[in-house]
């Protein structure tokens, strides 16, 4: 499927935010994509590709898309719908002042280690859950983490292609 084709901008289009504002992951997937119809894992198998294909640098513009965790952009209204509803699932809409205070601070201890914001799929979790993870995941190198998160991503990914093509989770 050719990226300028009607087509190609349709797949572009519906699935261009599974990775987080980082529609390049579907235009370069388009090459993967098997004939017939679209399932959840076909596409993600053909995403996951492109994204592990691209460069080191490409890789870590999509973890720095992630916005943090109960941050700045969840406050102001400026998450992505899919990452809103993401946040909203675990609780993190409704923190208290303390947990706020708390995430906050895990968040710049972690993307000043790291370079990136600390990026878990959410979905199943609950707040505690998430502040475990941070905790536990501060204690990795960076190649450790910049993998952690990846797969991260790539599950995050998974999920929103699941919610987008119910039915088809072959």
């Amino acid at each position: 499927m050719e990226k300028d084709s009607a087509e190609g901008r349709a797949f572009i289009g519906q699935f261009g935010g599974i990775f987080e504002h980082s529609p390049w992951v579907s235009e370069e997937a388009l090459d993967g994509l098997p004939d017939g119809p679209l399932t959840a894992a076909a596409v993600h198998a053909a995403m996951v590709q492109a994204f592990r294909a691209a460069s080191t640098e490409k890789r870590l513009q999509v973890l720095r898309a992630h916005p943090d965790l109960a941050g700045r952009l969840a406050i102001a209204g400026g998450l992505t719908a899919d990452s809103k509803a993401e946040q909203a699932s675990a609780g993190l809409d409704r923190l208290t002042p303390e947990e706020h205070e708390r995430f906050t601070t895990c968040n710049a201890i972690y993307t000043d280690k790291f370079g990136f914001p600390f990026i878990i799929a959410v979905r199943g979790k609950t707040k505690d859950d998430i502040l475990a993870a941070f905790q536990a995941r501060l204690d990795n190198t960076p190649d450790e983490e910049f993998a952690t998160a990846t797969a991260e991503v790539e599950t995050i990914a998974r999920l929103r292609l699941d919610a987008l093509l119910p039915g088809s989770r072959t």
